[in-house]
């Protein structure tokens, strides 16, 4: 059984090159994380070789649309063998609620998780859309929706984490990007923690993408991570 708290974002715009990386990594050590482009330009058959593989996916399309709409799609998703999947707390309870009744008929019964806030908004644009709560405020406001209407977690900022834990509980998922392995390039993340501080904080997983993708040796920045997690598991 597959215990990494570890999901590799795979960042690519086809497929060839997400199969030549993920030849590199190994199916026990790490989970897999499909997002909007890749799965349009390769399509659920790519899904159903990652799952052959016997990797773990989460699959990011983060659905927002009318509770029987998204209720459908969850449906559908769940039948491609996938671990993980996400939609727009946003939605509202109906939508979140009929999404879990979805997934929990289906053969496969993938965990679910919601969306609260995107990491681009600001509380400007929540003014704009006529939201008048903080960021902050807003964050942990769908949160406790998402926890009510029954889903297993939230994707959310590792800076978020610590709060969002005392105040969710220790069983609620806290899946986290924005993870940057000590001495590694930044990118273009600005609120950012190394593997360790998201752990300590309360992190269930964390989402990794270049400091492992774009490595020049894929698995070994995978086991320095693993080891760097399982530091803090063991204190």
């Amino acid at each position: 059984m597959n215990k990494s708290q570890i999901i590799v974002s795979l960042d690519y715009a086809t497929e060839t090159p997400a199969l030549e990386l993920v030849a590199q990594l190994d199916a026990q050590k790490c989970r897999l994380k499909v997002g909007k482009e890749l799965f349009t330009s390769a399509g659920p058959a790519f899904i159903e070789k990652l799952v052959a593989l016997n990797f773990d996916v989460f699959l990011d399309l983060k659905f927002h649309d009318i509770p029987n709409t998204v209720a459908k799609a969850c449906a559908a998703a769940s039948e491609l063998g996938i671990w993980m999947l996400n939609v727009h707390a946003s939605g509202g309870r109906a939508m979140m609620s009929a999404a879990r009744e979805a997934i929990d008929k289906s053969n496969n019964q993938p965990l679910l998780i919601a969306v609260t806030i995107l990491t681009s908004l600001t509380n400007d644009d929540l003014n704009d859309i006529g939201v008048s709560a903080t960021i902050d405020e807003q964050v942990l406001r769908l949160a406790n929706l998402a926890q009510s209407s029954g889903l297993d977690g939230i994707v959310c900022s590792a800076l978020e984490v610590a709060n969002l834990r005392q105040q969710l509980g220790s069983e609620f998922g806290l899946v986290t990007p924005g993870i940057r392995p000590a001495g590694t390039a930044h990118d273009d993340q600005k609120r950012i923690m190394t593997p360790a501080q998201a752990i300590r904080a309360g992190s269930s997983y964390l989402v990794i993408g270049r400091p492992i993708t774009q490595s020049e040796n894929p698995l070994q920045a995978l086991l320095d991570i693993e080891t760097e997690i399982d530091s803090v598991n063991t204190d």
